[in-house]
């Protein structure tokens, strides 16, 4: 289930821009009109009978985007993020649904904190927001949630985001009660005794800097336990942040054997390799960590095959002070909800490495129906949720730019091309530049 603030639909009409949705074949210059929050008319010269007219022309306007793992520090951190400030963010990146993760304090493994989010978003949130309930107890890894009951209460999912379910068997039981509820498991793959005290990939530049190596194998091994977990029980499962090139191989394999396993990508391991850690910003310390040349290709390639339908952000906003120490002692996790696509156009689409359809598809449609979300299109009788892009304006990422509390940004200095100009979130104006 999602939440969001209540309140009147937008009338509007965005006039000249280049519509492109690719999953419904579109791809043309048109004036798209909206009526109480649904698309009503796509076409030439569409009458605006007193709307709000925003000019498209030169600009690109799609789906608007859903990320599907989002850390939103609510309860328990609002230092470092709210459900208000969170959204605000995803907004400002064209974001029209997030689902966020339960790893809180205290985490989300009860009706009563279900609840209490979803009350806190239906008076805070600026575009709908789901939140996924812990599959284990205190994420805990020992007894299972009242799954039924956490369903029943509207959880979009379950996840011990940030801590793998190590127990085989609680892992297969969490897969029999999901299939009861309907909803998908999405699995943060690592065997705790591989990565150990892994600051970084495992591999020449670990071993040059000194810093204890978290090798690629201690996520895949995990990802094999777990699709075969999946393949016994017969039930789909979607698994978090991939970051290696065996992972993307036993996905695909699992695939081809007709397993119903989805996976996610984040927009750092498309952008970025081990090297970066040579600057020892602890902003580019992120678990699992920047890995090889190799991985980020395999990684690539899945995305664009379709191996990994989703890019997810892992937006994870921290503290200032927890990053402004030494590498080995900062946490891990970076932010990533207001530059995602412009670091996706800019080291991916404008080097010819990904088609920007399947960019738009991959950051749209792709999780959503890892989820089982209705996927956002531009068409008659749909709801409106629209992404307004000016794919020719560079910008520079700048902490004073952001709208969310933190600034542990990956790409803080970086000039980025491709910016969100508008976004359009069920029916709403969320975002204007």
């Amino acid at each position: 289930m999602l939440w969001a603030q209540a309140g009147r639909k937008d009338d509007l009409v965005v006039r000249g821009a280049r519509v492109l949705d690719s999953a419904g074949g579109l791809d043309a210059v048109l004036d798209v009109r909206v009526d109480g929050g649904t698309v009503s008319q796509l076409g030439r010269d569409v009458p605006a009978n007193g709307h709000r007219v925003i000019d498209g022309e030169g600009l690109l306007l799609a789906p608007a985007f859903v990320d599907p793992h989002v850390h939103l520090r609510s309860p328990g951190r609002e230092d470092e993020e709210t459900i208000a400030s969170g959204t605000e963010a995803a907004a400002a990146g064209g974001y029209c649904v997030i689902l966020a993760m339960p790893n809180t304090e205290p985490p989300v493994d009860s009706a009563a904190v279900l609840g209490a989010l979803a009350e806190a978003a239906r008076a805070e949130a600026r575009i709908p927001v789901g939140f996924l309930a812990a599959i284990s107890k205190g994420q805990g890894g020992s007894e299972l949630t009242e799954m039924v009951e956490l369903a029943e209460s509207g959880a979009a999912g379950f996840s011990d985001d940030g801590r793998p379910v190590v127990s085989p068997g609680l892992l297969r039981r969490a897969l029999q009660y999901g299939s009861i509820t309907g909803l998908r498991l999405a699995l943060h793959c690592e065997e705790p005794t591989l990565s150990g005290d892994g600051q970084v990939h495992e591999g020449a530049i670990s071993a040059e800097l000194g810093f204890a190596g978290y090798p690629s194998v201690a996520e895949s091994v995990m990802v094999q336990r777990d699709l075969a977990l999946a393949a016994y029980e017969g039930q789909p499962l979607h698994l978090l942040h991939l970051s290696a090139r065996e992972s993307v191989e036993a996905l695909r394999a699992a695939r081809e054997r007709g397993i119903a396993a989805t996976a996610e990508v984040t927009p750092h391991h498309l952008c970025r390799t081990d090297e970066t850690v040579r600057t020892l910003d602890a902003n580019v310390k992120m678990n699992p960590p920047l890995r090889s040349a190799d991985d980020r290709a395999a990684l690539i390639e899945a995305l664009r095959e379709g191996t990994i339908g989703a890019v997810a952000t892992d937006h994870a906003p921290h503290a200032r002070h927890e990053k402004e120490v030494p590498f080995e002692a900062a946490p891990f996790g970076v932010t990533g909800l207001e530059t995602a696509f412009g670091a996706l156009y800019t080291h991916l689409v404008q080097p010819g490495l990904l088609r920007l359809e399947t960019l738009l598809e991959r950051m749209s449609a792709g999780p959503a129906r890892a989820y089982g979300l209705d996927p956002p299109r531009i068409a008659a009788g749909a709801p409106a949720n629209l992404v307004l892009i000016d794919l020719s304006e560079r910008w520079r990422v700048e902490e004073a730019g952001f709208r969310s509390r933190s600034a542990n940004s990956w790409l803080l200095g970086e000039e980025l091309q491709g910016r969100v100009r508008l976004t359009v979130a069920d029916g709403r104006v969320a975002f204007q530049a």
